[in-house]
């Protein structure tokens, strides 16, 4: 029995899970200090300020998002509220090759951050420009430092974004028209060297075929890491290969061998210790069945004795769905005719309407139409589309109406009211609209609209992004998913919170995974909250996911008979974004996480609210990775 003198809380008769995948005991927790005070069965307090009775909780360390592009809104909401609610305590930032590390990066004329986010992450420019405002710093050392100085909520931890490193030792116009001289790589290495010295995790590259710039005229360019070869890369790499970081990373689809060498930059059977990475993703895509199992056994081979590399794929816990605002959406980034549309402004109504009317464009959409409703060309990998099939292939039964400008279409698949408008012309309106008001809708449509392409674009015409609807892109079979997220190959914790403002929602992807171990028991909980928290953690060279006497009071209170509840397909919503004055779209899973405590001060309580003091009061930090 353990006595203490005095704490600020303690917390009584917890099940308590403490991220080393050990079985869990029922236990009490004295938090001082912002740190943890002790943790055992019958702590005896002569006085505790506050007990907290978890009879029937969960205890655990604070959850690790490894996937974020949380990096704009930490400037302008820095309690990051959409996360920590669903209790997430440390997000890394600056993937995918983009960040703030470097500051605006504003010169000659040039706004990298607006011309790399806006379509890469789907975040309106207007939003950006709010952001960006809020940027003092020029430099990687002073980034880390500037946390210090916000009320900051949960814990940052930041990879060097590349196409930004590129864009600064280059220029945005440059980095995508030549490769960096001498003196530039040189300066490449001096940046990377630096940033490992401060704490940054490592490098975060892109090779995703979908990520183009937003601003003329390199609107038909991807971002700049696209550019980068194997001999301006590689060292580059070593240099985080040799200081122990992580290399996150993603495929290329239309240069899968090269994606595979790289994949083998892992092995340190050639270089004396392996390479750490970190690769998205492992999905159970619905367009390419089976390539996850494909993914896992490449890291198996990678990891395996004869290579002796390092890496794991990045996981979601839960469906990967999305919502299109009309052609709005990553998946229309890979063929002209849609990337067109998307290149146009969010509030550029007028441009997309020309589109639409532009009999060259239609033309154009008319080949590409067929590749995306093509179902007998074979494809193998996301983003790696045939000349006569692309990745996403439009299957109207599976397109579900949601928040669209016709209310009584929600929940509709396109099919069903494609097949209601084609009665309702066939009987001269007199028959298949399910009311008035649906009819009205449908005399607006030509008789040439009953064609399913036709149906598409007047639905755009007529509603521009109001013609709002979702689909499953990947995680439809919960049994895959549950071996994705428990293969040692993989890693679960792949959120990419903050991302696509109005597109996806995954960030309550970590109770996902909670909830599917929980259908098989206590120990398979050990395992994913070990997943979740000490196993990223010691990844990634962060102190953080542990709860032992010493550690910073980084906790959470999971509610188990809630959690068996929690569907992340149901709890998602779009909300209006007060700071960003703009519809988000978020998750709700209230009451499953019934208290968040962050540096030992409680900013999530009863399942339901936030405390005040979180974005008031400074409580995460930015976290140097590997003791720096």
């Amino acid at each position: 029995m353990q006595q203490l003198d005095k704490c600020d809380i303690l917390i009584r008769n917890a099940l308590v899970f403490d991220g080393s995948g050990a079985m869990p005991k029922v236990e009490d927790l004295a938090i001082g200090n912002g740190k943890i005070q002790a943790r055992g069965a019958d702590l005896q307090v002569q006085a505790p300020a506050e007990i907290v009775d978890a009879t029937g909780k969960w205890l655990l360390p604070g959850l690790l998002d490894i996937h974020t592009h949380l990096d704009l809104e930490a400037e302008v909401n820095p309690g990051l509220h959409e996360a920590v609610r669903h209790g997430s305590t440390t997000l890394v930032v600056g993937s995918c090759s983009l960040g703030l590390a470097f500051g605006s990066q504003r010169r000659n004329g040039e706004d990298p951050i607006v011309d790399c986010f806006t379509r890469v992450e789907n975040m309106p420019k207007r939003v950006l420009e709010k952001c960006i405002e809020k940027i003092t710093w020029d430099n990687t050392a002073d980034y880390l430092n500037h946390f210090q100085d916000l009320p900051l909520g949960p814990n940052i931890a930041a990879f060097v974004p590349h196409s930004m490193m590129r864009i600064e030792v280059m220029g945005t116009q440059t980095s995508v028209t030549r490769p960096p001289n001498q003196a530039e790589r040189r300066k490449l290495a001096e940046i990377m060297e630096a940033a490992m010295e401060q704490g940054y995790l490592g490098l975060s590259t892109d090779q995703i075929v979908f990520h183009y710039l937003a601003n003329d005229p390199n609107k038909q360019i991807r971002i700049p890491s696209h550019f980068a070869e194997d001999d301006e890369l590689r060292p580059i790499i070593e240099i985080v290969r040799r200081n122990n970081g992580v290399w996150q990373t993603n495929p290329d689809g239309q240069k899968m061998l090269r994606t595979l060498k790289r994949y083998f930059w892992s092995a340190g059977r050639f270089r004396g210790k392996p390479l750490k990475i970190s690769a998205l993703t492992a999905v159970d895509f619905v367009s390419v069945p089976g390539v996850w199992q494909k993914m896992l056994k490449l890291g198996k081979v990678i990891n395996s004795p004869i290579f002796k590399g390092k890496i794991h794929f990045q996981a979601l816990g839960g469906a990967f769905r999305m919502w299109s605002d009309g052609m709005i959406c990553p998946v229309f980034e890979e063929l002209p005719s849609t990337r067109k549309m998307v290149a146009c402004e969010a509030d550029d109504v007028a441009g997309r309407q020309a589109l639409l009317n532009d009999p060259q464009w239609l033309e154009e959409f008319k080949v590409d139409w067929a590749k995306m409703t093509n179902t007998t060309a074979n494809i193998t990998q996301i983003g790696g589309s045939s000349d006569e099939r692309a990745t996403f292939q439009m299957d109207f039964g599976k397109m579900h109406f949601d928040d669209c400008a016709v209310p009584s279409w929600n929940g509709d698949t396109l099919a069903e009211v494609l097949e209601r408008l084609k009665l309702h012309k066939q009987s001269g309106g007199k028959n298949g609209a399910k009311d008035a008001a649906e009819a009205a809708e449908f005399d607006r449509f030509p008789e040439s609209a009953t064609d399913p392409r036709e149906f598409w674009l007047q639905c755009l015409r007529l509603y521009d992004t109001g013609f709002r609807w979702w689909f499953d892109v990947a995680n439809t079979d919960e049994d895959v998913v549950e071996q994705i997220l428990f293969d040692k190959n993989a890693l679960p914790g792949f959120n990419d919170s903050g991302a696509h403002l109005t597109n996806l929602a995954f960030y309550d992807g970590n109770l996902g995974t909670l909830r599917i171990a929980q259908k098989r028991g206590v120990a398979r909980v050990a395992e994913a909250v070990h997943r979740l928290t000490r196993e990223p953690a010691e990844f990634f060279g962060l102190d953080v996911g542990r709860i032992d006497p010493g550690c910073q009071a980084d906790v959470i209170l999971i509610d188990p008979e809630n959690l068996k509840n929690h569907d992340m397909n149901t709890g998602r919503t779009k909300i209006f974004h007060e700071v960003f004055e703009q519809d988000v779209l978020v998750n709700r899973s209230d009451g499953v996480v019934d208290q968040v405590y962050i540096n030992g001060q409680r900013v999530w309580e009863n399942g339901s609210r936030f405390t005040p003091i979180l974005g008031k009061q400074t409580l995460g930090r930015a976290l140097r990775a590997n003791g720096h």
